[in-house]
């Protein structure tokens, strides 16, 4: 599952994100959801979210 609809996305779900530094490798980083960023219901490019870690990234997968 992408993440680029908002709906899908809550607080305690566990995802795999891409963060800004990791956009040209492409590599992901995996954890649960602290706080959604974006306001809008969809994004193209995935949902921006803050991790429990404190990590800032758009939503790649689903877990």
């Amino acid at each position: 599952m992408s993440g680029i609809d908002r709906s899908q996305i809550k607080p305690g779900k566990r995802v795999r994100v891409v963060l800004k530094e990791d956009q040209k490798s492409g590599k992901l980083t995996e954890g649960i959801v602290k706080d959604i960023l974006t306001n809008s219901p969809m994004h193209p490019h995935g949902i921006k979210v803050r991790l429990n870690g404190g990590e800032v990234g758009r939503v790649q997968e689903l877990l």
